[in-house]
């Protein structure tokens, strides 16, 4: 996990106390060394306090179920109810299926199926629960639990769940959800919502996104990339073999992937040579976060350009990222590598240069974190050629050759199906 997710959780976790509070509602916080000890941890504090019935939304990797299971068998032993409910996903795994009763292993049908499934969803949300009687039991501090934790400052984005219900009102409510198609590729644009980091930890549910969304007109094309989240939460329960680090296509386990620590390096720290995929490293590196273009365009360029594996991106992105989440994280660098479920072949290979002209015309956001840059002509940010005989020295030069390598890698995945 990031420690800039790690010091979101911590703050978000202060600003739910507050809340609870005011509902008379204590909140109790507990450090566990495993999955394992967090079950039993569990069930020690539902004894100590003599609690009749313990409730807990489902998480769906493989650790997580077998710890739910784990608490679920020491609850039953101390004679406690258990009850789970369905959270992350808006509809539950399994319950969106094709007509042979199978998981759809490609998104559109999967998005047909499910969106005739939420349009029958109710739009009204619950209630906040009515205050307690005040308990004699006392909130824990939360600040002392996380001083033996590394975190990473995550206070340019707001926390608790009040600072995500404003966001996600001001998206839908001022136009961002309506014009959602024609600004989310542009990164120099406040075109995407922005509530990834709250949907990561649960301070906001993909559910309220789907009832806001589904007041305004012309936001299908959100409510589709809330689909997507569905379709990779669904592949990971059903699928489990990609939660153990295996590819979802069996056949590209036999990809000898290139071993270059250098090549990594350069790629982690933004100093490959190509601007666009730079700006993306770089803004991962300074904010915690990524624009979802560039998350492709920077994740294609490692696997088809650079030919490293995968895996090690899908690594570093995990131990970056603010809104860090294995199921959607992992769908999206199959995707890209063509290791996945995209429905178009190997043979998709994003062109950086093309990618910065089409949806960075100006360098905007290339000069923004790439300031070597600041006053290289918008032209010469997408070509090699003009690039390569502007580049101020402090910049290094493209580490490798885009049109050649892509040909290489086509080349390796089609001896695939031969």
């Amino acid at each position: 996990m990031a420690q800039v997710k790690v010091d979101f959780i911590r703050r978000n976790l202060i600003e739910l106390s507050k809340q609870l509070a005011k509902l008379n509602i204590p909140l109790m916080v507990r450090l566990c060394s495993d999955y394992q000890d967090a079950a039993r941890k569990v069930a020690e504090v539902a004894q100590s306090i003599d609690a009749k019935q313990v409730f807990w939304n489902r998480e769906y990797l493989i650790h997580e179920i077998s710890r739910d299971k784990q608490c679920s068998g020491l609850l039953s032993e101390a004679q406690i109810a258990s009850t789970s409910f369905e959270d992350s996903p808006i509809v539950p795994p399994g319950q969106v299926i094709s007509g042979a009763g199978e998981m759809y292993k490609v998104f559109t049908p999967f998005f047909r199926n499910w969106h005739e499934q939420v349009s029958s969803f109710p739009a009204g949300l619950l209630p906040t629960p009515a205050s307690q009687t005040k308990s004699s039991l006392e909130s824990d501090a939360i600040n002392p639990l996380f001083e033996q934790i590394d975190c990473q400052d995550s206070s340019h984005w707001p926390a608790g769940e009040s600072s995500a219900l404003m966001q996600l009102n001001s998206f839908a409510l001022q136009d961002g959800a309506r014009e959602y198609k024609l600004n989310r590729d542009l990164p120099s644009v406040e075109g995407t919502s922005k509530l990834s980091p709250y949907l990561s930890i649960g301070a906001l549910s993909a559910r309220q996104c789907l009832a806001e969304a589904s007041r305004v007109s012309g936001a299908g094309e959100w409510i589709r990339q809330l689909a997507w989240r569905d379709f990779y939460y669904h592949l990971t329960q059903i699928h489990p073999k990609i939660v153990r680090g295996k590819p979802f296509q069996a056949k590209t386990e036999k990809i000898q992937w290139r071993q270059s620590d250098q090549d990594l390096l350069a790629w982690t720290e933004g100093n490959t040579g190509q601007p666009f995929v730079d700006a993306g490293m770089r803004q991962l590196k300074q904010k915690g976060w990524m624009h979802n273009r560039l998350r492709m365009v920077t994740a294609m360029f490692l696997t088809k350009n650079l030919f490293l594996d995968w895996r090690l991106g899908e690594r570093h992105f995990m131990q970056h990222l603010i809104d860090g989440d294995f199921a959607l994280n992992n769908g999206g660098w199959q995707w890209s590598a063509s290791t996945g479920t995209d429905a178009v072949p190997y043979f998709r290979v994003f062109n950086p240069f093309s990618q910065s002209k089409r949806f960075d015309p100006e360098g905007i956001f290339i000069k923004e974190y790439v300031p070597e840059l600041a006053e290289i002509p918008a032209s010469a940010l997408h070509d090699p050629t003009k690039l390569d005989a502007q580049r101020p020295e402090s910049y290094p030069r493209l580490i490798v050759d885009i049109k050649a390598s892509r040909k290489e890698a086509i080349r390796a995945f089609s001896e695939l199906s031969a």
